[in-house]
């Protein structure tokens, strides 16, 4: 009994939509493989076991597109199972095999046959679609001795359709056979190119495509070294070259500047742009640094000089910018705008050579006719004007005005043609009078005597303090009896500290002291009480 015929399976959650009617073909279609109708007992061959799917320089999933118009061919179902049509679309056919498409043309000779994605119809139509503008800022990230690693920046026109991806070609130096790295579009703005020859010299271009097709190429403006680059190159610049560095002229210049890489990079320089006179510049490069050399800085040898490194398509800069200066000239003209009273007004005007460097202040100086000598009434002064005073009655002045920068003032100054005369007036100096204050005052004591006690053979001093102007004359009395010029008292009176020193007292000694101070003005008194004691004496010392 024959078998029945295997049901045709539906892949479920997938509808097949109906292929709409096809359209009049301009051109005969290509000539389909022949059909082979599937007996019922026999189950359908799966599509990759169709003769087309063998055609060489063909890859699988590169099928010719269908002509257009036409829906394309509804896919095999799983199991190798054909998907009947919508019940809604009649009738439906009988299981058939599916039809081998034409084979396409052969690619172009030197060219790989990479197939790219069909563009989306359901989005966007091809015809109105554009290409995107060209890929930018293409260079080489990195390199070894079997790969070089490129990166670059997307266009700046992506248009509506937008970018599918990049195709990353390469050729041979010397050649333009183009090949794609990938059969597949680069997402990402870098692509890691491996898998080269060391030694190579590689061309690379980027191009950018959408659904509207390729854009114009970039590529490298040379061709590549795949070459292990085992130390990049790298100017290690001085801090103190960072900056503007400034010298005088005449000195010597010897500026050091070390640098990296393996192997021995390429060391060039250059002098705004332009290659160094080697006759005024000398340049000694080793290994490690490199050594610009002056022997005697000149002003013309002011300029931004650039240090290059290079290893291979690897280099690094470093600027050093030079400034030679020298002492400015004098100021290009001075004069004497206005004189009034004590006092002369002066201008001028900036000089002309301001020695390389800006200008920081001016030294005005002043002569007298009668003497000649110049002395210096400004200094570090910043405005072209300036007015000198405390000039004197009736003599003639000249003026004189030097320039200042960093390295100093001018060797020369600017003079005044005309001078400076300060006329006499009729003006009378009257003094002020002041009234004398009186300081004559009649002697006070200040501080007064104290009664005191001693001892017999013990000297003992009595002291007082007294004022008065005119100064006064003081006099020591004993009982109301002046003392005098007796050697056993010393008199003592310096800045009104008076003193009385009994040496060596008895008991006749003791008693009343008075100090007596008196000028024309007054007299002043002041007393005390001495008492002059026996010693106590043991009663054994008395035995």
């Amino acid at each position: 009994m024959p078998s029945k015929p295997a049901p045709i399976k539906k892949k479920p959650g997938k509808k097949v939509e109906k292929a709409p009617e096809p359209a009049p073909k301009p051109e005969p279609a290509p000539e389909p493989s022949p059909v082979v109708e599937v007996p019922p007992v026999v189950e359908v061959p799966p599509v990759a076991e169709a003769p087309a799917a063998e055609a060489p320089g063909a890859p699988a999933e590169a099928a010719a597109p269908a002509v257009e118009g036409e829906a394309p061919a509804a896919p095999p179902a799983e199991g190798g199972e054909v998907a009947p049509a919508d019940a809604e679309a009649g009738e439906a056919p009988e299981p058939e095999e599916p039809k081998a498409p034409s084979p396409p043309p052969p690619p172009p000779k030197g060219k790989p046959p990479v197939t790219y994605p069909a563009p989306k119809i359901g989005f966007f139509e091809p015809s109105s679609a554009e290409p995107t503008s060209v890929p930018l800022d293409l260079f080489v990230e990195d390199k070894n001795d079997t790969s070089v690693t490129i990166i670059w920046s997307q266009p700046e026109v992506v248009g509506p359709s937008g970018l599918d991806g990049y195709a990353i070609e390469v050729c041979k130096d010397g050649t333009e056979d183009w090949k794609a790295v990938s059969e597949d579009l680069q997402k990402s703005c870098r692509c890691v190119i491996k898998n080269q020859t060391t030694g190579d010299r590689l061309k690379i271009r980027v191009v950018a495509v959408n659904a509207g097709g390729r854009s114009p190429p970039v590529a490298l403006p040379e061709a590549v070294v795949v070459k292990e680059v085992a130390d990049r190159p790298k100017v290690r610049l001085p801090r103190f070259l960072r900056q503007r560095y400034v010298v005088n002229v005449g000195d010597k210049i010897n500026l050091t500047i070390p640098f990296s890489g393996k192997p021995k990079p390429a060391v060039s320089w250059t002098k705004n742009g332009q290659p160094l006179e080697r006759g005024k510049v000398n340049i000694r490069s080793t290994d490690r640094d490199s050594i610009l050399f002056i022997r005697a800085a000149e002003r013309d040898d002011s300029g931004v000089y650039e240090m290059c490194v290079k290893v291979d398509d690897f280099e690094d800069k470093a600027t050093v910018t030079l400034q030679i200066v020298e002492l400015p000239g004098p100021p290009a003209s001075v004069k004497i705008v206005d004189t009034w009273g004590f006092n002369a007004a002066l201008e001028w005007t900036a000089p002309k050579d301001n020695g390389n460097t800006d200008i920081t202040g001016y030294t005005v100086q002043k002569a007298d006719k009668k003497t000649g000598d110049w002395f210096t009434v400004m200094e570090h002064y910043h405005r072209l004007n300036a007015t000198v005073s405390d000039l004197i009655m009736g003599n003639t002045y000249k003026f004189q005005v030097f320039s200042e920068n960093k390295c100093g003032i001018s060797e020369e100054a600017a003079v005044t043609k005309d001078e400076a005369k300060i006329l006499k007036q009729g003006i009378e100096y009257k003094a002020t009078e002041f009234q004398e204050h009186d300081f004559t005052e009649a002697p006070k004591f200040t501080t007064s005597l104290a009664n005191r006690a001693t001892t017999v053979g013990y000297s003992t001093k009595l002291l007082c303090s007294v004022r008065g102007y005119p100064k006064p004359k003081i006099e020591w009395l004993k009982n109301q009896m002046i003392i005098g010029d007796d050697p056993k008292f010393r008199q003592i009176c310096v800045q009104g500290i008076c003193s009385l020193e009994i040496r060596k007292p008895v008991t006749f000694d003791g008693g009343v002291y008075t100090c007596r101070a008196k000028n024309h003005h007054g007299e002043v008194t002041v007393s005390c009480k001495l008492e002059v004691r026996q010693p106590v004496v043991a009663d054994a010392e008395k035995k």
